[in-house]
């Protein structure tokens, strides 16, 4: 007998409630020291453990994407990919990404391939200031090389497969990103404080961010 994996709730991410896109709402989202902060980048790129911080420092709620599907799911993300392919786990991506874009004062830490779909760049780049934690493909594998949860690198060889992915994703990460910055072997204390002082001036100037 197959398994039906839960499908995502409006409005069930942590303690808030879900909204509908419009225009105003992002605009209202982006107010004066209430913008929502995406992170994006490779996988092992640092989004969660620096976003924590990030959320700690700024008194905000964070969320891990992936975690939150699932969460929502009940089952972990290999499961989902066994049992819906990777296009039924973006699709779940990309309908969390929509809803939880639109939330103001979140930091949010997507996955790493969330821009690959060019809806949910243009609703990350819009709605909030978007921090790409560029990683090279070697520093990555030295991170995620014992993690067995990432199925894109499940692969005999996820040092190639990384650099494919990095090659693949890098133009979009930049695309989308209003900030970029360079972990590498950086402490995440130093990084944090790297990014702070850039994340205060956009959410006391949301105006100076280009949305081109």
């Amino acid at each position: 007998m197959g398994m039906t994996l839960a499908q995502h709730p409006p409005g069930d991410a942590m303690n808030g409630s879900g909204a509908s896109g419009s225009p105003g709402r992002a605009a209202a989202n982006r107010s004066k020291g209430r913008a929502p902060l995406f992170l994006v980048g490779m996988p092992g790129a640092g989004k969660t453990t620096i976003g924590k911080a990030l959320a700690r420092a700024l008194s905000r709620e964070f969320i891990d994407v992936d975690h939150e599907i699932e969460r929502r799911a009940g089952v972990q993300i290999p499961t989902i990919f066994d049992l819906e392919g990777e296009p039924g786990f973006r699709r779940r991506e990309a309908a969390l990404i929509d809803e939880l874009t639109q939330r103001s004062g979140v930091v949010l830490a997507t996955g790493g391939g969330a821009v690959l779909d060019p809806v949910n760049r243009e609703r990350l780049h819009e709605r909030g200031l978007v921090i790409y934690l560029r990683a090279q493909p070697a520093d990555l594998y030295a991170r995620t090389r014992h993690d067995r949860s990432r199925p894109l690198l499940r692969t005999d060889d996820p040092l190639a497969t990384l650099e494919r992915l990095h090659a693949q994703r890098g133009p979009l990460y930049e695309e989308v990103a209003h900030v970029t910055v360079d972990t590498g072997e950086v402490p995440i204390p130093v990084l944090v404080n790297r990014v702070l002082p850039m994340v205060r001036m956009y959410l006391n100037h949301p105006e100076l961010v280009c949305r081109k």
